[in-house]
């Protein structure tokens, strides 16, 4: 399974951004999303930029990542996902 991972970027030229997620520092390429400003948040998928992040959103995706991390380290993960534990399943609007 392939997993895009919330980065910030540390520094950036026109086409490509060293970027950081905790102690993970690796050079992103840019291509898809233009160039971009020291601190901005992109979700990255196999070295690439895919999409810009707002900070509640790099947040919330940090949290899961975090969450599943727990889990797998076999400690209490729940925290991580109170948002979906207390409501079922929903469908996206387009499926509606």
């Amino acid at each position: 399974m392939c997993l895009g991972v919330p980065m910030t970027i540390v520094e950036a030229d026109e086409f490509s951004a060293l970027c950081a997620r905790g102690e993970d520092r690796r050079r992103v390429s840019l291509l898809l999303v233009g160039p971009q400003e020291a601190g901005t948040r992109l979700l990255v998928h196999m070295d690439s930029a895919v999409r810009i992040l707002d900070e509640e959103e790099a947040a919330q995706l940090d949290k899961a990542l975090d969450g599943l991390a727990a889990a797998l380290r076999g400690e209490n993960f729940e925290e991580a996902f109170a948002d979906l534990i207390e409501r079922g399943p929903q469908l996206p609007g387009n499926l509606r």
